[in-house]
């Protein structure tokens, strides 16, 4: 009993404090500013979550630059609305809708399929959506919600698209995936033999492993793309801490005093949005020059168990297992 307690508390009590921490270096911190961009007309990017928060305020500026941006998402209508918004403010705007549900593996390859039908170049991809803290489930496929959709889903999707991002990239020009993180990764450990988190649940523990899993998954694949020599990169982004819809699961005692800690301290999604798209635009970070974690527009070290080359490579192999690529 109290074994059982102190695996449910003891997640929550350390991200809470890793979140107060993380808050009061963000209030004390010069906050970034994106510098002005370069032009992206003729690119293409795919940004899942762009409907809200972030993600929309990455596709709205990548779309205000000239790029073709593709939002990936579940609401159809809450993506359309986003589009229309987006259209409104510059008329030019290419940007567009396609169903994506990271919850389903069907769903992804779906939508990778859809994209290949249109036969466009892919120069950008964000890996932006995301849970946080949702009541203990499962995806369609049967894996543990924040485990398959922060991390399996969008594994997936960029393995399905990495030969297009290959071939869309070139000297001088790479093109780029970004996988928006977070500092909870930093209290995240992975545990090959139960990434399902079927021994112990914590919600808040699954939110930890699965950011630290997604960091490992950027790092190792952009070995290997140094590795063979291809013209893309990987690298992986903390936004901060932001007024998004993503913290609506917080512990229920806290939800009424977060809306308006939330509204007066935390980072709009538009700063949110700016190291975002600064990894994903800067002529700064090309080449060789990309890759690593980023965090208020800057290189920043993570923890060790992020470069661990054997628990990379064992949680890669396992992730090709589970998704049947292998």
């Amino acid at each position: 009993m109290l074994s059982a307690l102190r695996s449910y508390l003891l997640p929550i009590i350390k991200l809470y404090l890793l979140g107060v921490k993380v808050l009061l270096v963000q209030l004390f911190s010069r906050r970034f500013r994106l510098p002005a961009m370069p032009r992206q007309d003729g690119k293409v990017a795919i940004v899942t979550g762009g409907a809200r928060g972030i993600g929309y305020e990455v596709v709205r500026h990548m779309a205000r630059l000239g790029a073709h941006v593709i939002i990936g998402g579940r609401n159809e209508q809450e993506g359309l609305a986003a589009i229309r918004k987006i259209c409104e403010e510059y008329k030019e705007a290419k940007v567009e809708f396609m169903k994506l549900d990271l919850a389903s593996l069907q769903s992804v390859h779906q939508f990778v399929q859809r994209f290949k039908e249109q036969d466009l170049q892919l120069n950008i991809l964000v890996n932006n959506a995301g849970v946080m803290l949702v009541p203990e489930g499962r995806t369609e496929d049967g894996f543990e919600l924040h485990f398959g959709v922060n991390y399996l889903g969008h594994f997936l999707l960029t393995w399905l698209l990495l030969d297009t991002l290959k071939k869309s990239g070139k000297c001088g020009h790479f093109s780029r995936v970004v996988n928006v993180s977070s500092p909870a990764h930093r209290l995240g450990e992975i545990r090959i033999n139960d990434l399902n988190s079927s021994q112990s649940y914590s919600a808040h523990a699954a939110y930890c492993h699965s950011k630290l899993a997604q960091l490992l998954f950027s790092s190792h694949l952009h070995q290997q793309l140094e590795h063979g020599g291809f013209p893309l990169s990987s690298c992986a982004v903390d936004p901060g801490i932001v007024d998004t819809a993503l913290y609506r699961h917080l512990w229920t005692p806290l939800c009424l005093a977060h809306r308006i800690i939330a509204r007066l301290l935390y980072k709009t999604p538009s700063e949110g949005a700016a190291t975002v798209l600064y990894a994903a635009l800067s002529p700064d970070l090309e080449g060789e020059y990309g890759g690593d974690f980023w965090a208020n527009g800057q290189r920043e070290m993570t923890t060790p168990t992020t470069f661990d080359p054997k628990l990379q490579l064992s949680l890669w192999g396992t992730s090709l297992q589970l998704l049947g690529l292998q």
